[in-house]
């Protein structure tokens, strides 16, 4: 027993290590090659996957509970071993035929095709490791899909292709597939800026940004659970991960939000939604920006100027609910429970948050790409950093930041080659243009109809997924049916991207609320519907910027229109959060909840005849709240 124990441990030391030097090279590959020099891309794509596949297995030894019995942690170090010898195997075939495919005028073989069945085999197993059953699931089938599609009845019904064509699609295609253009995006733009916002929390940026966030809401009746929100927009735009973002602040925020007197359902739900609302936050938007920009084609500066209006209107909802809920429970503004004295600490971990985004911004401004962008960020972090007296004292601080932006990106990257096996079989077998005539039948000529089909088909693809594989499995799976939306493909795009984040707080499978109930000890299920509530201006906002382009500021802009739909929006979000808590300045009746609801509809139709007068009844119901209150407070005292 003595000797399994030990065995084990050294087995746990060696997989630590691995993954500490791969996360840390390719961090350093993702500097290298986007601020020094180029690598040869064939050599990039597959070292670059080995590493991951390496730290993919030792986060995932990590996060699975030893058992009790030997035999059983025996097999599991066995297919470990498997996983590793089989996708060096699959990966090392990949560089040879791109070398032979450089070199000579050569066809992949049949004997080719088994290395990379092997391949996809791991990466999607990996990919069950590591982001659970989802992705993995939807990868497999699309393996099988393309495999035995041909017998499908009706619609689904391809072709048929052989074993070579098959391993041709998903492994030694540098366009689609397992090594294809998104993981060349990724690696070659995404990777340095997820280091970057490692960079930024370990440096001490996080922590500051969060006591900011407490002296600006300081004033306000929600307090901590405004704080969050603050926090949250600022934290979650460079963490990229929802979850990430919820641990990194909600720790901290969610049991001074129960201790204001807000439920634990409403301080897990209120921390959901704010860190799931970082990812539309310009300027890093969780790097989904940066791969929107590669994928339209349009200028990243232009993407989070477009972004910028409806991601305020969000928070705007969320401050709202906070405001509604606060009246409702009786609670007042509150003393400052942090220090409010702002350290030389506190002024420098701002200055590192602060300039490395004007660097971002000024390099692009100046024609730079977003990779080199993200260089100079990292760089100038980098020499910031020493000015903290924290990170004198504790050097090793930036180093396990840098390490820890690697294994994001490791991670990261198994997700994205399972996005490349579906890419790899809806590009083969023009399943993504058949969904599109189909979707194209269900919408009719109505515009409406139309975005109503994809916001359903985006929330149940994203279901469960990160915000960034499930923005790309929205495009990929609906991209041709966005061309045929009757909006902009900037528009189309953004669109479905907001219900790629929205899918995190949509039941059954809200994996923000899910992430946040435990840290407030709250109900799975009961967060889930409150992150839901709260979160729903994030369902209503694209509906807006469809219908009203101003919105977005870069296309059909009109400065009469903006102000006037910005107006009408603000106030329809307002109606909407106080009737779904049934309060404003006072309680609300149920006629007056329905009414609020339709006036806030009213609001935001386009005709005149039905804005108007909605514009009307908004009005008298807020000056009908006003007066009743002033009623019941003059009676009270």
């Amino acid at each position: 027993m003595a000797d399994a124990l030990t065995s084990d441990w050294k087995l746990t030391k060696i997989w630590a290590a691995a993954l500490w030097i791969c996360s840390f090279v390719l961090g350093a590959i993702a500097v290298y090659s986007t601020g020094v020099d180029l690598i040869d891309p064939k050599l990039h794509r597959a070292g670059a996957l080995f590493l991951s596949l390496i730290a993919a297995l030792a986060v995932a030894r990590q996060a699975r509970r030893q058992s009790r019995s030997s035999t059983v942690n025996a097999i599991w170090q066995g297919s470990d071993v498997i996983l590793l010898v089989a996708g060096f195997w699959s990966i090392w075939s990949f560089y040879v035929v791109q070398a032979e495919l450089e070199a000579n005028f050569y066809d992949v073989t049949s004997a080719d095709a088994i290395p990379a069945l092997v391949g996809v085999a791991v990466f999607v197993e990996l990919c069950r490791r590591i982001w659970g059953p989802a992705l993995a699931i939807v990868s497999g089938l699309a393996v099988l899909y393309l495999l035995f599609g041909q017998n499908l009845p009706g619609l689904m019904a391809h072709a048929g292709f052989s074993i070579r064509e098959v391993a041709e699609s998903l492994w030694y295609n540098t366009n689609k597939g397992v090594f294809g253009a998104i993981t060349n995006i990724v690696i070659n733009t995404v990777f340095v800026y997820i280091l970057f916002g490692a960079l930024l929390e370990g440096t001490g940026a996080g922590a500051t940004l969060l006591k900011f966030a407490f002296l600006i809401t300081r004033r306000t009746r929600g307090g901590p659970a405004h704080a969050a929100i603050v926090a949250s927009s600022l934290f979650g735009t460079m963490s990229g991960s929802t979850v990430a973002n919820i641990v990194g602040t909600g720790t901290f925020t969610i049991p001074m939000i129960k201790k204001r007197g807000f439920p634990p359902a409403f301080a897990a739900g209120i921390e959901a939604t704010a860190s799931s609302g970082g990812q539309i936050m310009p300027p890093i938007m969780g790097a989904a920006a940066l791969v929107m920009a590669d994928i339209i084609g349009i200028s990243y500066l232009v993407i989070i100027t477009a972004a910028i209006v409806p991601a305020l209107f969000y928070y705007f909802s969320l401050f709202t609910s906070v405001t509604v809920e606060a009246r409702r429970r009786g609670i007042e503004v509150q003393p400052l429970e942090i220090e409010d004295h702002i350290t030389r600490v506190d002024l420098v971990n701002s200055i590192m948050f602060v300039v490395p985004i004007g660097v971002v911004i000024s390099s692009l401004l100046m024609g730079y790409s977003t990779s080199r962008a993200g260089f100079y960020a990292v760089m100038s972090l980098l020499i910031l950093s020493i000015l903290n007296p924290e990170v004198r004292r504790e050097p090793l601080r930036v180093l396990n930041s840098f390490v820890t932006g690697g294994r994001s990106g490791a991670t990261l990257l198994i997700g994205i080659a399972a996005i490349g096996i579906i890419v790899g079989s809806l590009d083969s077998t023009g399943l993504g243009l058949k969904l599109a005539n189909v979707i194209n039948d269900l919408r009719g000529e109505s515009l409406f109809s139309a975005l109503l089909v994809a916001m359903v088909g985006a929330l149940v693809l994203g279901m469960g997924m990160p915000t960034l594989p499930a923005y790309l499995i929205i495009v990929l799976v609906m991209g041709p049916a966005l061309q045929q939306l009757g909006v902009s493909t900037l528009t189309a795009h953004m669109f479905v991207f907001y219900y790629g984040v929205a899918s995190s707080l949509t039941p059954p499978v809200a994996i923000a609320a899910y992430a946040a109930a435990p840290i407030a000890a709250a109900n799975p299920f009961a967060t889930s519907m409150m992150a839901f509530r709260l979160g729903l201006a994030q369902f209503i906002i694209p509906f807006i910027f469809a219908f009203y382009p101003s919105l977005l500021l870069v296309e059909q802009f009109a400065l009469g229109d903006f102000i006037w739909i910005v107006l009408r929006s603000g106030l329809a979000i307002w109606m909407m959060s106080s009737a779904l808590s049934a309060y404003d300045r006072s309680k609300l009746t149920m006629v007056e909840v329905a009414l609020r609801i339709v006036g806030a509809v009213l609001l935001l139709l386009i005709s005149p005849m039905l804005h108007l007068p909605g514009l009307v009844l908004c009005g008298a119901l807020i000056v009908w709240d006003v007066r009743r209150a002033r009623r019941v407070s003059a009676t009270t005292h």
